[in-house]
């Protein structure tokens, strides 16, 4: 993990100077003895994996560094172990002495840091640029649960709903955005919103479904149909118009590998998703 370190003589100057003058430092006094800083440390370390580049989690061990750890403590009047020292600019700005639960760690870190939504929302939009949608997702919407109003992180998760074909998400999140906060991203994620619904009705598909409708019993046709469904977004309809293929026809020319393909394009923990499963493994068992 990139943004934890343990603390030396070699780099204190390092650590405690120039990292503090770019983001929080959180000084941890360890000692491998104590259990509460065992306890304590298994805490930060689930921090740590949280904040990113906005904390470093410093650790001394008062066990190995002792002359290092003697002078820090008398410098800063440490008491006991363990001890959290936060420094920001080369300064403490605040202390925990002894054992601290994960909340009044993360009371701190609070008044410090961004908020947590607003870190989730960031690690959202660089795996948006990043074109990686599925992880996008899922940052967007721990980052709307966690603060429902917000109407940056509700365009945000609509951007990335309509990127995914979940429209109907989308416009729920877009029709909550008030008059006053809808502004030009507002306006240009409705545009790209409108532009995704009419494609969802190309005359593609409608032909694909007249003629689905005059041939019943041509499978051919009905994967060309669930293929195109799933271009324009319909999943739920492309997996249920495959699923009637595989239910007369497991086997069928690459109907169950589509049908697995469309699954895999969902989010990670889509409802939609274990429906679909579900449905396949009663056919297969």
């Amino acid at each position: 993990m990139n943004n934890m370190v343990n603390v030396n003589p070699q780099n204190l100057q390092q650590v405690l100077g120039e990292t503090s003058q770019e983001k929080l430092v959180l000084l941890s006094f360890y000692s491998a003895q104590s259990p509460e800083c065992q306890s304590q440390a298994a805490i930060l370390d689930k921090i740590a994996s949280e904040y990113g580049e906005h904390l470093l989690v410093a650790t001394l061990d008062c066990d190995v560094e002792q002359q290092l750890a003697a002078q820090l403590a008398q410098q800063i009047g440490l008491q006991t172990l363990p001890t959290l020292v936060f420094l920001k600019d080369s300064a403490p700005v605040d202390m925990l002495p002894g054992a601290q639960t994960e909340q009044q760690v993360r009371d701190v870190l609070s008044k410090h840091l961004p908020a947590q939504h607003e870190l989730l929302l960031e690690q959202a939009k660089q795996a948006l640029v990043a074109q990686d949608l599925n992880s996008a997702f899922n940052f967007a919407k721990q980052a709307y649960e966690l603060d429902t109003t917000n109407a940056r992180i509700k365009l945000v998760l609509a951007d990335i709903c309509i990127q995914i074909h979940k429209l109907d998400d989308a416009q729920a999140l877009l029709d909550t955005v008030g008059e006053s906060e809808r502004d030009a991203y507002y306006t240009n994620i409705r545009a790209k919103y409108e532009q995704a619904l009419e494609a969802t009705d190309s005359p593609e598909i409608k032909a694909l479904q007249l003629k689905a409708e005059q041939h019943p019993n041509d499978l051919e046709i009905k994967v060309e149909l669930a293929t195109a469904l799933d271009t324009a977004g319909r999943k739920e309809e492309a997996l249920e118009t495959l699923f009637s293929i595989l239910k007369k026809d497991l086997n069928f020319a690459d109907a169950k590998a589509t049908y697995l393909a469309v699954i895999a394009s969902l989010p990670d923990g889509d409802s939609l998703a274990a429906k679909y499963r579900r449905k396949l493994y009663s056919i297969l068992y």
